[in-house]
């Protein structure tokens, strides 16, 4: 059963009185207590993509185009206080760095509290303690103590733990974790992934995992979307897209992957660099960076195509009647 299906997603931005796609017709879908990691490099439009869902696009952005279906409600026609009721309660987000959600004046407990009495899960009276049960479940001691404590008394990890315990406060069905990790060093980044796995095992919820880390994709994820430049470049199950790389971007990504098996005296790296949204041309958007380029490619993007069961790939290496 899927969870959420996004149709066509087109978020853009106005620059210099043009828009720009940040995201450019995405489709995906994610079923019930899966999760989706949707990889690329920074600006391919995870994090867009993200805050789309959301409902927290803000000007110059704008969707332009589109459906987000939550439970097969459009998230993109509902009022602001409709989507209210669900951000945050029902989909809820981890934020790349917690102390721009975290508010750096108001005790963690406060902050907490805050969000359980918003979307009706706790009373005045039973708010604390569920806050401090909250605080205990992302495997920070000391709860009743800490609660009184500011952002800024904790570390980098726990700081990342207690916007994990906001975004689970209300149980959601969704949990859009975006670049969880990044900040964090290899022991602690390790921590908070196995603290995410339990907690979606205990409460049943769907993923969608934004991360350049390939270690994290391949610990959590089901289902992998390659994104680059605001395109779905290749879909498919964890095993495909690692062992059997289609698209020539995901085949570059996988091997820039330190492997046992295969000693290297140098990694792999793509050339090159992700373009502005400013600078895509009328043809595929890794054409400056492929090896395997065609005179084709720099004309026209190629569509989005189903080459083996559930393994869809954007290339026109795939699409037999161009050739």
């Amino acid at each position: 059963m899927n969870v959420l299906e996004v149709r066509n997603l087109k978020t853009y931005f106005n620059i210099n009185n043009a828009l720009y796609p940040a995201v450019d017709g995405i489709s995906f879908y994610l079923k019930e207590g899966e999760t989706l990691a949707i990889i690329g490099e920074s600006g391919s439009g995870k994090s867009v993509t993200a805050l789309s869902i959301m409902g927290l696009v803000d000007e110059p952005g704008k969707i332009i185009h589109g459906e987000i279906l939550f439970e097969g409600n459009d998230l993109l026609k509902l009022k602001e206080k409709e989507l209210k009721n669900i951000r945050g309660n029902m989909i809820s987000m981890i934020y790349q760095d917690p102390m721009m959600t975290l508010n750096p004046f108001n005790k963690v407990g406060i902050q907490l509290e805050e969000a359980l009495l918003v979307h009706g899960k706790a009373s005045k009276k039973t708010s604390k303690s569920m806050a401090i049960e909250l605080i205990k479940a992302v495997g920070i001691s000391d709860a009743e103590k800490r609660f009184s404590n500011y952002p800024s008394q904790f570390s980098g990890g726990m700081r990342q733990r207690l916007m994990i315990a906001m975004a689970i406060s209300c149980n959601p069905k969704i949990l859009i974790a975006d670049e969880p990790t990044t900040a964090l060093d290899v022991t602690i980044q390790s921590e908070i992934l196995e603290l995410i796995r339990d907690l979606k095992k205990k409460n049943n919820m769907s993923i969608i995992l934004n991360t350049h880390d390939l270690g994290v994709v391949a610990q959590m994820a089901d289902r992998v979307i390659v994104m680059y430049c605001g395109k779905v470049m290749e879909e498919s199950s964890i095993g495909n897209i690692f062992n059997n790389p289609l698209n020539p971007y995901t085949i570059n990504l996988m091997d820039c992957i330190p492997r046992i098996d295969k000693k290297k005296d140098r990694l792999n790296s793509i050339e090159g660099y992700v373009p502005h949204p400013t600078e895509y041309g009328s043809g595929c958007r890794f054409y400056d960076r492929c090896n395997r380029r065609m005179d084709l490619c720099n004309e026209k993007i190629p569509p989005l195509l189903e080459i083996q069961d559930n393994h869809f790939v954007r290339c026109w290496l795939y699409n037999s009647i161009e050739k």
